[in-house]
């Protein structure tokens, strides 16, 4: 298995992306191609011991900036680290691609390079949350701001496909996020939505309320990409903030709560844990006609490393030839 990492991706490119590689490649035995500036690259892997680990460089002259537009440098800059790891891919010289560059400019690659799967409209990004018994799937983490009804019904099944590959779990409930959990709430999307869901053979149990999320009620929660990226963004600010908010409120409330606070402190590191993008590394894009993995811009070593486990994983159980055979059972052929 190779798997190419955009070395240039993230907010701290590309020393994080080389010693999250360098831990990949120790730990799980992956071969791993890092594209981007071979100079920097070989610079920062001089700082680690990489002796007869399986680790090389692909050369790529241009970076794409977080605040570029992804159309647009995806055509200017046809020599960035994005473009040509998505090429590697597309010319199976790797299996998948891992970045924590510019979202949109990888879903632009992604989808000029490698295509669609045939019938599917609309890639989305998952990522998973923890639950009281284990986690749940979310999408779309906000790759598509604006959704059809067809959209979110193909995301369910994508998401069903993926979830059952990855967690091993052989229905997974499906959830659709609206604002109540009679089939009359939510806004017209959700509404038309639950109709084409409720057409599939999935598991559905129908709507689901923002208060469900973290309840275990649904394996797999859906939603436009405009909610998905608030209510994440959301979860990752109360993860970063939670101890600090916990401090504020027991500083001034005696000895004893302090030391309560004290005691249970490795029980709420285990729940952040749990709520820490850096377990799981990146979300996969699903849709797309091979395998990318999309990071946080601000992915520390540790969320690298996981990205190929999570990479690794994916492409061991097929998932991609998996969704194909799924997507096509909707009949759809038109790209929108």
């Amino acid at each position: 298995m190779k798997i190419a990492l955009d070395a240039m991706g993230g907010d701290n490119a590309p020393e994080i992306e080389v010693e999250g590689a360098v831990l990949a490649a120790k730990e799980f035995g992956i071969e791993v191609i890092l594209v981007g500036d071979k100079l920097r690259i070989e610079t920062e892997l001089l700082k680690h011991k990489t002796k007869d680990l399986p680790i090389s460089i692909v050369h790529a002259s241009e970076v794409i900036g977080m605040h570029e537009s992804p159309a647009e440098a995806y055509k200017q800059k046809k020599d960035s680290s994005i473009v040509v790891g998505m090429k590697l891919v597309k010319e199976k010289k790797a299996d998948a691609l891992i970045s924590a560059g510019n979202t949109g400019a990888v879903m632009a690659a992604a989808l000029f390079e490698l295509g669609r799967i045939k019938g599917v409209a609309r890639p989305a990004l998952c990522t998973f949350f923890p639950s009281q018994r284990g986690r749940a799937l979310f999408l779309d983490a906000g790759a598509n701001a604006d959704c059809k009804p067809k959209h979110l019904q193909q995301f369910a099944v994508m998401a069903s496909v993926y979830f059952k590959y990855f967690e091993k779990v052989e229905s997974p409930r499906v959830g659709l996020l609206s604002i109540g959990e009679e089939e009359t709430k939510g806004n017209e999307l959700t509404i038309e939505a639950a109709k084409l869901i409720k057409t599939t053979n999935l598991n559905f149990i129908g709507n689901i309320e923002g208060r469900d999320i973290l309840s275990d009620k649904a394996d797999i929660i859906v939603c436009d990409g405009f909610v998905g990226n608030i209510v994440l963004k959301f979860a990752e600010s109360l993860a970063r903030n939670f101890f600090k908010i916990l401090k504020h409120e027991v500083s001034d409330k005696g000895i004893f709560i302090s030391i309560g606070a004290l005691l249970l402190k490795p029980v709420f590191k285990g729940i952040i844990k749990k709520t820490d993008y850096a377990e799981y590394g990146s979300a996969p894009l699903l849709g797309i006609n091979g395998y990318v993995f999309v990071g946080h811009g601000s992915s520390n070593a540790k969320a690298v490393k996981n990205s190929f486990k999570t990479a690794s994983r994916t492409i061991d159980r097929s998932v991609h030839m998996h969704i194909a055979e799924e997507i096509s059972k909707l009949g759809y052929n038109e790209t929108e």
